[in-house]
């Protein structure tokens, strides 16, 4: 809903998007598929769904998860990211609502929470050519190819975001064009009689909603480069609807396809199934094409979250959270610090197991989502009339319900993890807690430069009242 008829007020976030114009902004269609990449990049890694649950319960989870889990989150992205259309996103939105202190603990949880995930993407992307080049299996080949891989994705980020976007489309065309073909050979095979198989005393339950969460989350994650979009306002929300309609369909079809078509055995149903089930509808060469778009959607989604995770560090920089050298911009529009230092901590967690990044990067992204929810009902409720270039058409009573169901999600999450990753992850949290003193300290101790953006407004000053006049 776009909210032109809002009443005069002091808008808490208009005018964030700072004057960059001589660097060029993301449109619509570039920035549709770095969402598509932040939260999907294509239905590789939704087999286990059918492994845990069968073929009814895991199409049935794709469409009430994107409902009560998706849905939400896109909505709250597309209002909180139009209200702060800044570099930061949920960093601000988080730092309006509770102040800085949360706002860094925000900052630190989603980062390391991103930069948790991308160390999956060059291990996954060599686990899919280890069947063609066994070397890269272990050793000192498979070490050296991590770092060449990461340094050529992160190359790619340094370039700026224009190229990430339309390298984005390329890839999501190449990764979703053969299951379009596959459902083409598969329309005399499709049994739909299978889709309805179901067994609840065999189900999974832990596996199952991990799947579903994992492949459905990370929607706000596009608003740290709100300030990098054309005409915020309207661009971000409509390229949030084109891209949830476009990360569901990217899931169902497929699996209507790999459950109808052929007969379902739920062991066989792990990560890579989907290029055996197109050698069985299309021949070897099917195979083939599924293979090497699974490995390049993993290219695609690593150069999403880096360009996510390097601009939020930038974000909170112009905020003065962290030292002003991560705020510096290369020749190219880029944060150069930032993305060093989000490569930097790929490589570091790249021995993480799958199973252990999964968890972990869950249990902290849960952490910072509950901040965003609050942050969210609180700003509704202390500034209902604030201008929102996009407004969810619901009051303060359904705001809060919006909220809920998700909240639930995540508590369901949060339960299911292991001991283990409960530790590490409340461990993460705590160094969290105790860094963002440690770096007012340095700043009052004027170890490093911190500055402001003089073109950002005040979100902390008393009664949100700014020095410049930002009158929606």
């Amino acid at each position: 809903m776009l909210d032109n008829n809002i009443p005069e007020y002091v808008g808490l976030g208009e005018g964030s998007s700072h004057n960059l114009q001589k660097y060029q902004k993301v449109s619509v269609i570039p920035l549709v598929f770095l969402i598509f990449y932040e939260v999907s990049g294509g239905p590789f890694g939704i087999e286990d769904s059918v492994q845990a649950a069968g073929p009814l319960l895991a199409l049935l989870g794709f469409l009430v998860f994107a409902i009560i889990w998706s849905v939400p989150e896109a909505l709250i992205t597309a209002e909180m990211g139009t209200m702060f259309p800044e570099n930061g996103g949920y960093v601000v939105w988080v730092s309006s609502a509770l102040g800085p202190y949360w706002g860094f603990q925000q900052g630190w949880m989603k980062w390391l929470s991103g930069v948790i995930d991308n160390a999956l993407y060059p291990v996954l992307f060599l686990d899919y050519l280890k069947s063609a080049i066994p070397a890269l299996e272990s050793g000192l080949p498979r070490t050296i190819s991590v770092l060449v891989l990461t340094a050529i994705l992160t190359y790619m980020n340094y370039r700026g975001l224009t190229i990430v976007g339309w390298a984005a489309i390329l890839l999501g065309v190449f990764s979703l064009l053969p299951f379009i073909f596959m459902g083409f050979i598969a329309i005399p095979k499709l049994n739909p009689s299978r889709w309805f198989l179901v067994n609840l005393d065999s189900v999974n339950w832990t596996l199952y909603l991990n799947t579903l969460f994992w492949n459905l989350n990370y929607w706000d994650s596009i608003s740290t480069l709100s300030g990098e979009v054309e005409n915020p306002g309207t661009t971000l929300p409509k390229a949030l609807f084109y891209a949830l309609i476009l990360v569901v369909f990217g899931y169902i079809f497929p699996l209507l396809i790999g459950t109808g078509a052929v007969p379902v055995d739920r062991d066989l149903w792990s990560d890579g199934y989907f290029a055996d089930i197109a050698k069985m509808l299309g021949g070897v060469w099917l195979r083939f094409w599924v293979l090497a778009a699974s490995a390049l959607s993993n290219m695609g989604m690593f150069v999403a979250e880096m360009s996510s995770d390097s601009f939020q560090l930038l974000g909170m920089a112009e905020r003065g959270m962290l030292p002003s050298i991560f705020a510096k911009r290369s020749r190219h529009g880029t944060p150069l610090v930032g993305i060093l230092f989000s490569a930097s901590g790929v490589i570091l967690l790249s021995w993480l197991s799958f199973q252990e990044i999964v968890a972990a990067e869950n249990y902290l992204y849960c952490f910072g989502m509950i901040m965003e929810f609050i942050a969210f009902v609180k700003l509704r409720m202390k500034h209902p009339a604030a201008s929102r270039p996009f407004k969810i058409p619901v009051g303060t009573a359904g705001a809060i319900l919006i909220c809920i169901p998700p909240t639930l999600l995540i508590f369901v999450v949060l339960a299911l993890a292991s001991p283990k990753v409960m530790a590490i992850s409340i461990s993460a949290v705590i160094i969290g807690l105790v860094l963002q003193p440690c770096v007012e300290y340095t700043k009052r101790k004027r170890w490093f430069n911190f500055s402001m953006n003089s073109d950002l407004p005040d979100i902390h000053a008393p009664d949100h009242q700014c020095n410049e006049p930002w009158i929606s």
